[in-house]
């Protein structure tokens, strides 16, 4: 069985709302307590699984969860199990023969008898059916905390379970949601969040980017899906932990890369598909411009600040931080928890699990394979980048940018079709791209710290030592770029033979 659930978190100010909403008098209330197992080693934690015994009202079930197609599909399988009135005991046996059941064998290798209760939830749930088209929908209001030892972590959550029709009828009654309550999505579940807590630890490390299955006989359409879905595996869980308060410069950071990759995948990828709404991308750029301010101060922190102190520079950020420069430091959790997010995220979840048009459909040549359809897109952007790279060292700033975002956008774009490439050739051309990234990367950073000191030297004049410094560094920046993208590959000979 495959469950199909999105979960938000609820602002304080809408959890009144939202409990009227969802306490109508068809309503039904359950209490819940479960007890969920893991090895010593956290090996279910770390398989993505979650095994439970669970107490709603008076009966007892026991359920095993596991990874689906993406944070929208889960694995599930669940007994009830008869009782004479005592607590049942865990009995991994329950799953075989299920694919939840043989993940959990793989996973536990015979280990079994290792699983031990690692913490605990008690909850009240409130819930209901509700029709969305012709989709049938479990709204489930939850309101607990989970504990573990003595620590505790309170939840108030709401979950939306398509139990029923189609997944269109569960993406248009969550977006109603989000927009009347200002609902945030959150793929973090309760058994990630019960984990974190009985290991005392805030956060899981950040989410890395993964390159989707293509395969050659796939239409565009069905590549473009399997590329927007490999990149909100990474963007989701990220965003999650940022929005929860919880995330740090890395999460930042994997969020920022994901954005770029699925603005990558849209920009040189989009024309395969008549689905892509072209609102996406300015409200994609709009998200990424609200995460970009944050993440400039990073690199100030961690880069050149020090380089700056240990050039003798005076303490330009000794905790007298004009207004200008906290801007926006705060802002991050706030636009990722706004309902432009999640609407906008809602919407590229539904495109990336939609059914996609065959070539025919999409009014395509039908005999040609996924290589030759993509491999046009990628070559012309590699020689956009050639053409760049003549005139780098006498275009101006804004020129340089754009080659720089064109060399990430070519980076991005090989790794999403890498499956359907040579796998030694593209790792050998990938690796010759980095080097030029790297020296357009601390190019762009070093502009980026003038602009900063620039607008600091309007209150403090010591920003000229910094500006003077960087000016320094500047002309070697740019010609360690020049050169690094004079050696970039001529072609791109990446190319499986069909």
């Amino acid at each position: 069985m495959v469950e199909i659930e999105l979960k938000f978190q609820i602002p304080a100010t809408s959890a009144q709302a939202v409990q009227r909403a969802v306490a109508t008098s068809t309503a039904q209330i359950t209490h819940l307590r479960a007890q969920y197992f893991d090895t010593p080693d956290r090996r279910l934690a770390a398989a993505g699984m979650a095994l439970r015994l669970r107490q709603e009202d008076e009966r007892w079930v026991q359920t095993l969860k596991g990874r689906g197609d993406g944070h929208l599909h889960r694995l599930e399988h669940e007994v009830v199990i008869e009782t004479a009135g005592g607590e049942p005991v865990l009995d991994i046996t329950r799953h075989a023969g299920t694919p939840a059941g043989a993940a959990l064998a793989a996973t536990l290798a015979g280990d079994g008898d290792a699983l031990r209760v690692m913490f605990e939830t008690d909850v009240q749930r409130t819930h209901r059916m509700i029709r969305s088209g012709s989709a049938r929908i479990e709204l489930a209001l939850d309101i607990g905390e989970i504990r573990s030892g003595a620590a505790r972590l309170p939840l108030h959550e709401i979950e939306f379970e398509l139990k029923q029709g189609p997944l269109a009828g569960l993406i248009a009654l969550s977006s109603r949601w989000v927009e009347r309550h200002a609902l945030w999505l959150d793929v973090r579940s309760k058994a990630e969040r019960g984990d974190l807590l009985a290991r005392s630890v805030k956060v899981n490390a950040a989410t890395l980017a993964e390159q989707p299955t293509l395969r050659a006989d796939m239409s565009a359409d069905a590549a473009l899906r399997a590329m927007v879905g490999a990149c909100l595996a990474q963007i989701l869980p990220n965003v999650a932990n940022l929005a929860g308060g919880v995330g740090e410069a890395e999460h930042l950071h994997q969020a920022r890369v994901g954005l770029r990759r699925l603005r990558s995948a849209l920009r040189v990828f989009g024309e395969g598909s008549d689905d892509v709404d072209a609102t996406w991308q300015p409200a994609l750029a709009e998200l990424f411009a609200h995460l970009g301010s944050a993440r400039d101060r990073d690199v100030l922190a961690d880069t050149w600040l020090p380089a700056l102190r240990a050039a003798g520079a005076p303490d330009l950020f000794d905790g007298s931080a004009t207004a200008d420069e906290t801007d926006g430091i705060d802002t991050v959790g706030e636009a990722l928890r706004a309902p432009a997010c999640g609407l906008l995220l809602l919407d590229l979840m539904a495109f990336a699990h939609g059914a996609a048009q065959t070539a025919e459909a999409a009014d395509q040549p039908s005999d040609l394979s996924l290589t030759e359809r993509v491999r046009p897109l990628v070559e012309r952007l590699h020689r956009q980048l050639g053409k760049d790279a003549t005139e780098f060292l006498t275009c101006d700033d804004a020129r340089r940018h754009r080659t720089r975002k064109r060399l990430k956008r070519l980076r991005y774009a090989v790794e999403l079709v890498s499956s359907v490439c040579r796998g030694k050739a593209v790792k050998r051309y990938l690796a010759r791209l980095r080097p030029a990234q790297d020296a357009l990367g601390l190019y762009n950073d070093l502009t980026v710290a003038e602009a900063l000191f620039k607008r600091r030297l309007e209150h403090d004049p010591r920003a000229w030592f910094a500006l003077g410094w960087l000016a320094a560094q500047r002309q070697k920046l740019l010609a360690d770029a020049a050169q690094a993208l004079a050696e970039l590959p001529r072609s791109a000979r990446i190319w499986r033979r069909d």
